[in-house]
């Protein structure tokens, strides 16, 4: 009798707290409101997706912007217009614009790549310095990962070279005159943990010396001001890229003692690798350039520079320029976000060894 007392008092107490037939009113306004909203929702959704792939299926639509963070007549600028050259013959007679945006080690240009929209009409040149300057600075602007990494170009072979009157022929014979000048000897360079610092510095380590003290380093700004430095007497040697030294070499005016490369180069048969001399860090160091994006490029224009570089990987135009550079065309050869992460972890390292990171 209790129980079912106390189970019409559980009913009464339901039916008090509101009218049924009002309270499923307002359940069904607010299930309609819900779908509508949902509806409206998906219906946003798909055209912006549909918006989004007829986009990506049209690209390009107009001229691409091709930023290389570094200056004029270099090597890095001499890959960005040799690639722009040929790209466009894939790129539905769209251009590709090489503007050069330069500074700070090149992250100058590479953070204004990574502020832009990600649509494809802005990409960067990259270069080995994309991945050394964030491994050397923990306060880098942009990361080493901070791009849709579209493909490795080029590798670039740097160069050990001395002006063609100096009285040095060999490695052996720069190092002793090193050695004897307690750092008076000079040499040109884009900054200490440039590339074309680290060349040196790399060799000087593996010869047991200060990589930091026992030569000094002279700053100059891009291949051609490099290049000019050497050629004028400015400096005693230097160790950058083969696309800003081959003219002069191929000239009579600079002499190559060694070459930074896997293998040695086809243009200089005679001039030994520093893995053979027994350099053990200067034969891991290697320039390249490379095709970046900023992050999130969507996936049909990613599969559009996919399909453009593999044309230009066999474009006889591209292969023929590569080689007048002294570079050698690796484009497909390997994946592009594996192989920056290796550079990263390789001169980070180095960073380490010649104290820039305590």
């Amino acid at each position: 009798m209790q129980e079912g007392t106390k189970t019409k008092d559980r009913v009464k107490t339901r039916l008090s707290s509101g009218n049924p037939a009002t309270t499923i009113q307002g359940d069904m306004k607010m299930f309609r409101q819900l779908k509508k909203a949902a509806t409206f929702a998906a219906a946003v959704l798909a055209t912006t997706t549909l918006v989004s792939t007829a986009q990506a299926a049209d690209y390009p639509e107009k001229a691409i912007t091709l930023v290389v963070p570094y200056g004029a007549g270099g090597a890095s600028d001499l890959a960005g217009r040799a690639l722009a050259e040929t790209a466009r013959n894939y790129t539905d007679e769209q251009p590709v614009v090489v503007v050069n945006k330069t500074g700070n080690g090149g992250m100058n240009g590479a953070r204004y790549v990574t502020e832009q929209k990600p649509d494809g009409y802005t990409l960067l040149l990259s270069r080995v310095g994309m991945a050394l300057y964030p491994a050397v600075y923990t306060d880098s602007p942009v990361g080493w990962d901070d791009y849709t990494f579209l493909g490795i170009l080029e590798s670039t072979p740097m160069i050990l070279a001395v002006n063609a009157n100096s009285d040095i022929k060999t490695v052996d014979d720069l190092l002793a005159k090193i050695k004897s000048s307690n750092g008076a000897t000079t040499y040109a360079a884009s900054g200490p943990t440039a590339i074309d610092g680290f060349t040196v510095q790399a060799l000087l380590a593996d010869a047991d010396l200060d990589p930091l003290s026992a030569s000094t380093l002279v700053p100059y700004k891009g291949g051609s001001a490099l290049a000019a430095a050497l050629l004028g007497g400015h400096v005693d040697f230097l160790a950058i890229a083969a696309g800003s030294l081959m003219p002069h070499i191929e000239a009579g005016k600079m002499r190559a003692l060694m070459v930074y490369s896997p293998k040695r180069m086809d243009a200089l048969p005679d001039v030994p690798t520093a893995k053979e001399l027994g350099y053990n860090l200067a034969g891991q160091v290697d320039g390249w350039s490379a095709l970046f994006a900023p992050k999130n490029l969507p996936e049909d224009v990613v599969a559009k520079w996919k399909d453009i570089l593999s044309n230009v990987a066999t474009n006889e135009q591209w292969l023929d320029l590569a080689k007048k550079r002294g570079s050698v065309s690796v484009v497909g050869d390997q994946d592009p976000a594996a192989f920056v992460k290796s550079q990263y972890e390789l001169y980070n390292g180095m960073a380490k060894k010649f104290g820039y990171i305590q």
